[in-house]
Protein backbone atom coordinates (compact mmCIF):
# COMPACT_ATOMS: atom_id res chain seq x y z
CA UNK A 1 0.00 0.00 0.00
CA UNK A 2 1.57 3.30 -0.98
CA UNK A 3 1.72 6.32 1.55
CA UNK A 4 -0.90 8.61 1.60
CA UNK A 5 -0.08 11.95 -0.58
CA UNK A 6 1.33 14.90 1.09
CA UNK A 7 -1.67 17.29 0.04
CA UNK A 8 -3.84 14.53 1.73
CA UNK A 9 -1.79 14.56 4.98
CA UNK A 10 -1.41 18.29 5.13
CA UNK A 11 -3.23 19.95 8.08
CA UNK A 12 -4.84 23.23 7.26
CA UNK A 13 -2.55 26.23 8.43
CA UNK A 14 -4.50 29.80 9.16
CA UNK A 15 -2.16 33.19 9.04
CA UNK A 16 -2.82 36.54 8.38
CA UNK A 17 -1.56 37.73 4.92
CA UNK A 18 -0.04 41.36 3.66
CA UNK A 19 0.78 42.48 0.90
CA UNK A 20 3.48 40.09 0.21
CA UNK A 21 0.38 37.73 -0.50
CA UNK A 22 -1.63 40.00 -2.94
CA UNK A 23 -0.67 37.79 -6.00
CA UNK A 24 -2.21 34.48 -4.76
CA UNK A 25 -4.91 36.37 -2.52
CA UNK A 26 -6.10 38.43 -6.00
CA UNK A 27 -5.82 34.80 -8.12
CA UNK A 28 -8.26 32.60 -5.23
CA UNK A 29 -10.52 35.64 -5.56
CA UNK A 30 -10.84 35.75 -9.40
CA UNK A 31 -11.99 32.01 -9.18
CA UNK A 32 -15.51 32.91 -8.28
CA UNK A 33 -15.96 37.27 -8.40
CA UNK A 34 -19.45 37.40 -7.92
CA UNK A 35 -19.90 34.91 -4.76
CA UNK A 36 -16.29 36.68 -3.08
CA UNK A 37 -17.07 40.50 -4.14
CA UNK A 38 -17.24 41.70 -0.67
CA UNK A 39 -13.48 40.62 0.24
CA UNK A 40 -12.56 41.73 -3.08
CA UNK A 41 -13.16 45.21 -2.41
CA UNK A 42 -11.62 45.16 0.37
CA UNK A 43 -8.77 43.55 -1.28
CA UNK A 44 -8.66 45.85 -4.16
CA UNK A 45 -9.10 49.17 -1.98
CA UNK A 46 -6.12 48.30 -0.15
CA UNK A 47 -3.27 46.19 -1.66
CA UNK A 48 -3.44 44.23 1.68
CA UNK A 49 -2.23 47.21 3.40
CA UNK A 50 -3.36 46.27 7.12
CA UNK A 51 -4.02 50.49 7.41
CA UNK A 52 -6.53 50.49 4.70
CA UNK A 53 -7.86 46.44 4.87
CA UNK A 54 -10.41 47.78 8.00
CA UNK A 55 -9.48 44.41 9.95
CA UNK A 56 -7.44 41.24 9.04
CA UNK A 57 -7.31 38.71 5.93
CA UNK A 58 -6.81 35.34 7.14
CA UNK A 59 -5.06 32.67 4.33
CA UNK A 60 -5.79 28.37 4.85
CA UNK A 61 -2.50 26.79 3.47
CA UNK A 62 -2.98 23.00 2.40
CA UNK A 63 1.12 22.16 2.04
CA UNK A 64 2.25 25.69 0.27
CA UNK A 65 -1.19 26.08 -1.36
CA UNK A 66 -3.24 28.73 -0.11
CA UNK A 67 -6.74 27.54 -0.66
CA UNK A 68 -8.97 30.21 1.53
CA UNK A 69 -9.65 32.82 2.96
CA UNK A 70 -11.60 34.69 5.75
CA UNK A 71 -11.46 38.59 6.26
CA UNK A 72 -11.33 39.09 9.88
CA UNK A 73 -13.10 42.97 10.83
CA UNK A 74 -17.10 44.05 11.33
CA UNK A 75 -17.37 40.83 9.69
CA UNK A 76 -16.63 37.47 9.58
CA UNK A 77 -16.20 36.37 6.02
CA UNK A 78 -14.85 33.26 4.63
CA UNK A 79 -13.49 32.78 0.96
CA UNK A 80 -14.02 29.24 -0.48
CA UNK A 81 -13.82 27.60 2.13
CA UNK A 82 -14.64 23.85 2.85
CA UNK A 83 -15.33 22.53 5.95
CA UNK A 84 -11.71 21.50 7.09
CA UNK A 85 -10.93 25.26 6.10
CA UNK A 86 -13.88 26.95 8.26
CA UNK A 87 -13.12 25.24 10.97
CA UNK A 88 -9.48 25.87 10.85
CA UNK A 89 -10.88 30.20 10.27
CA UNK A 90 -13.12 29.42 13.32
CA UNK A 91 -10.26 27.82 15.36
CA UNK A 92 -8.51 31.08 14.74
CA UNK A 93 -11.53 33.66 15.49
CA UNK A 94 -12.12 31.42 19.01
CA UNK A 95 -8.72 32.30 20.08
CA UNK A 96 -10.08 35.78 21.32
CA UNK A 97 -13.40 37.31 22.37
CA UNK A 98 -15.89 38.67 19.90
CA UNK A 99 -15.91 41.39 17.96
CA UNK A 100 -17.17 41.25 14.59
CA UNK A 101 -21.06 42.13 14.36
CA UNK A 102 -21.72 38.87 12.19
CA UNK A 103 -20.65 36.22 10.57
CA UNK A 104 -21.67 36.40 6.86
CA UNK A 105 -21.19 34.51 3.04
CA UNK A 106 -21.06 31.19 1.39
CA UNK A 107 -24.08 29.03 3.79
CA UNK A 108 -21.67 26.12 3.84
CA UNK A 109 -18.75 27.41 5.45
CA UNK A 110 -20.44 29.80 7.34
CA UNK A 111 -22.62 27.14 9.07
CA UNK A 112 -19.79 25.53 9.49
CA UNK A 113 -17.95 28.15 11.14
CA UNK A 114 -20.58 28.86 13.75
CA UNK A 115 -20.88 25.00 14.65
CA UNK A 116 -17.39 25.92 16.12
CA UNK A 117 -18.02 29.52 17.59
CA UNK A 118 -20.77 29.26 19.09
CA UNK A 119 -18.98 26.71 21.80
CA UNK A 120 -17.18 29.95 22.52
CA UNK A 121 -18.81 33.07 21.81
CA UNK A 122 -21.85 34.25 23.28
CA UNK A 123 -25.33 33.32 21.27
CA UNK A 124 -25.88 34.83 18.44
CA UNK A 125 -29.27 37.17 17.86
CA UNK A 126 -30.15 35.48 14.96
CA UNK A 127 -28.66 32.92 12.24
CA UNK A 128 -30.36 32.99 8.87
CA UNK A 129 -29.03 29.96 7.19
CA UNK A 130 -30.58 30.58 3.69
CA UNK A 131 -30.46 33.83 1.79
CA UNK A 132 -30.12 33.16 -2.13
CA UNK A 133 -27.62 35.32 -3.45
CA UNK A 134 -29.14 36.73 -7.17
CA UNK A 135 -27.32 38.35 -9.96
CA UNK A 136 -28.68 40.05 -12.64
CA UNK A 137 -25.69 40.18 -15.54
CA UNK A 138 -28.13 42.05 -18.54
CA UNK A 139 -30.13 44.87 -18.99
CA UNK A 140 -33.23 44.74 -16.24
CA UNK A 141 -36.39 42.69 -17.12
CA UNK A 142 -39.08 45.84 -16.96
CA UNK A 143 -39.05 49.71 -17.38
CA UNK A 144 -36.85 51.54 -14.42
CA UNK A 145 -38.85 54.18 -12.62
CA UNK A 146 -37.22 57.66 -13.74
CA UNK A 147 -37.87 59.00 -10.66
CA UNK A 148 -35.14 57.16 -8.88
CA UNK A 149 -31.63 58.90 -9.02
CA UNK A 150 -28.19 59.49 -7.23
CA UNK A 151 -28.30 61.03 -4.19
CA UNK A 152 -27.24 64.69 -3.87
CA UNK A 153 -24.31 64.70 -0.57
CA UNK A 154 -26.76 67.65 -0.07
CA UNK A 155 -29.83 65.50 0.55
CA UNK A 156 -28.11 63.26 3.22
CA UNK A 157 -30.11 64.24 6.18
CA UNK A 158 -33.43 63.41 4.31
CA UNK A 159 -31.78 60.11 3.19
CA UNK A 160 -30.30 59.53 6.15
CA UNK A 161 -33.70 58.77 8.42
CA UNK A 162 -34.46 55.96 5.65
CA UNK A 163 -31.15 54.21 5.92
CA UNK A 164 -31.61 54.34 9.73
CA UNK A 165 -35.22 52.72 9.15
CA UNK A 166 -34.07 49.95 7.17
CA UNK A 167 -30.98 48.83 9.17
CA UNK A 168 -33.68 48.54 12.33
CA UNK A 169 -35.81 46.63 10.12
CA UNK A 170 -33.64 44.22 8.68
CA UNK A 171 -31.12 43.68 11.72
CA UNK A 172 -33.31 44.01 14.38
CA UNK A 173 -31.16 46.53 16.44
CA UNK A 174 -30.76 50.55 15.71
CA UNK A 175 -27.33 51.39 14.09
CA UNK A 176 -24.56 53.39 16.04
CA UNK A 177 -25.47 57.02 14.59
CA UNK A 178 -21.94 58.16 14.18
CA UNK A 179 -20.19 55.54 13.14
CA UNK A 180 -23.37 54.31 10.13
CA UNK A 181 -24.02 58.11 9.26
CA UNK A 182 -20.66 58.50 8.39
CA UNK A 183 -20.77 54.94 6.21
CA UNK A 184 -23.71 56.37 4.38
CA UNK A 185 -22.12 59.68 3.99
CA UNK A 186 -19.39 57.97 2.17
CA UNK A 187 -22.00 56.18 -0.40
CA UNK A 188 -23.79 59.26 -1.48
CA UNK A 189 -20.08 61.02 -1.90
CA UNK A 190 -19.06 58.11 -4.14
CA UNK A 191 -22.04 57.91 -6.06
CA UNK A 192 -23.45 54.94 -4.82
CA UNK A 193 -26.55 55.65 -2.73
CA UNK A 194 -29.66 56.16 -5.33
CA UNK A 195 -33.33 56.73 -3.97
CA UNK A 196 -36.92 58.21 -5.33
CA UNK A 197 -38.07 61.53 -3.44
CA UNK A 198 -41.52 62.94 -3.37
CA UNK A 199 -42.24 66.55 -1.14
CA UNK A 200 -38.89 65.62 0.44
CA UNK A 201 -39.51 62.21 1.59
CA UNK A 202 -37.32 58.87 0.63
CA UNK A 203 -40.38 56.66 -0.88
CA UNK A 204 -37.59 54.26 -2.12
CA UNK A 205 -33.78 53.99 -1.65
CA UNK A 206 -31.11 51.85 -1.91
CA UNK A 207 -27.15 51.53 -1.89
CA UNK A 208 -24.31 49.68 -3.69
CA UNK A 209 -21.79 48.34 -1.06
CA UNK A 210 -18.94 46.55 -2.62
CA UNK A 211 -17.47 47.18 -5.82
CA UNK A 212 -15.15 45.74 -8.28
CA UNK A 213 -14.13 46.41 -11.80
CA UNK A 214 -16.39 42.88 -12.20
CA UNK A 215 -19.08 43.31 -9.88
CA UNK A 216 -20.79 45.15 -7.46
CA UNK A 217 -23.55 44.24 -4.41
CA UNK A 218 -26.68 46.11 -4.20
CA UNK A 219 -27.90 46.70 -0.11
CA UNK A 220 -30.02 48.44 2.07
CA UNK A 221 -33.30 48.17 -0.12
CA UNK A 222 -35.97 49.82 1.30
CA UNK A 223 -39.59 51.19 0.40
CA UNK A 224 -41.26 53.71 2.97
CA UNK A 225 -43.78 51.80 4.55
CA UNK A 226 -47.01 53.39 3.70
CA UNK A 227 -46.39 52.97 0.03
CA UNK A 228 -45.24 49.42 0.10
CA UNK A 229 -47.70 47.02 -1.99
CA UNK A 230 -47.96 50.01 -5.24
CA UNK A 231 -45.16 48.78 -7.32
CA UNK A 232 -42.41 51.06 -6.41
CA UNK A 233 -39.52 47.79 -5.55
CA UNK A 234 -38.95 46.35 -9.11
CA UNK A 235 -39.02 49.72 -11.06
CA UNK A 236 -36.60 51.29 -8.64
CA UNK A 237 -34.16 48.56 -8.30
CA UNK A 238 -34.25 48.54 -12.06
CA UNK A 239 -33.15 51.68 -11.78
CA UNK A 240 -30.52 50.69 -9.57
CA UNK A 241 -29.12 48.41 -11.51
CA UNK A 242 -28.97 50.53 -14.94
CA UNK A 243 -26.75 52.83 -13.39
CA UNK A 244 -24.45 50.67 -11.34
CA UNK A 245 -24.05 49.10 -14.77
CA UNK A 246 -23.69 51.76 -16.07
CA UNK A 247 -21.50 53.48 -13.42
CA UNK A 248 -19.82 51.35 -11.24
CA UNK A 249 -19.57 47.38 -12.61
CA UNK A 250 -21.14 45.18 -15.34
CA UNK A 251 -22.60 42.91 -12.93
CA UNK A 252 -25.00 43.49 -10.03
CA UNK A 253 -25.54 41.33 -7.73
CA UNK A 254 -27.51 41.13 -3.97
CA UNK A 255 -28.50 38.73 -0.93
CA UNK A 256 -31.90 38.44 0.22
CA UNK A 257 -33.77 36.75 3.17
CA UNK A 258 -35.43 33.18 2.16
CA UNK A 259 -38.13 34.21 4.08
CA UNK A 260 -38.68 37.76 2.30
CA UNK A 261 -41.46 36.30 -0.38
CA UNK A 262 -42.46 40.05 -1.26
CA UNK A 263 -38.49 41.41 -1.98
CA UNK A 264 -37.80 38.10 -3.72
CA UNK A 265 -40.78 38.67 -6.25
CA UNK A 266 -39.44 42.31 -7.13
CA UNK A 267 -36.04 40.72 -7.43
CA UNK A 268 -37.35 38.28 -10.08
CA UNK A 269 -39.22 40.81 -11.75
CA UNK A 270 -36.58 43.08 -12.16
CA UNK A 271 -34.47 40.07 -13.91
CA UNK A 272 -32.43 38.86 -10.72
CA UNK A 273 -31.83 34.98 -10.82
CA UNK A 274 -30.22 33.00 -8.27
CA UNK A 275 -26.79 31.46 -8.47
CA UNK A 276 -25.69 30.13 -4.98
CA UNK A 277 -26.89 30.85 -1.12
CA UNK A 278 -25.45 32.95 1.49
CA UNK A 279 -25.68 32.58 5.51
CA UNK A 280 -25.65 35.13 8.37
CA UNK A 281 -25.04 34.85 11.37
CA UNK A 282 -26.05 37.76 13.57
CA UNK A 283 -24.76 38.93 17.08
Amino acid sequence: MGLPTAAATAPDVVCALGPADLVEVVELLDRDPINDVFVASRVNGSGLSPGRLGGELWGCRRGTALTALCYSGANLVPVAADRAAAHAFAERAARTPRRCSSILGPSSAVIAMWERLRLDWTPARQVRPSQPLLVLDGPPAIAADPKVRRVRPDELDRLFPACVAMFTEEVGVAPVHGPYRSRIAELVAAGRAFARFEDGEVLFKAEVGPVTPDACQVQGVWVCPDRRGMGLSAPGMAAVVQQAQRYLAPVVTLYVNDFNTAARAAYRRTGFRQISEFATVLF
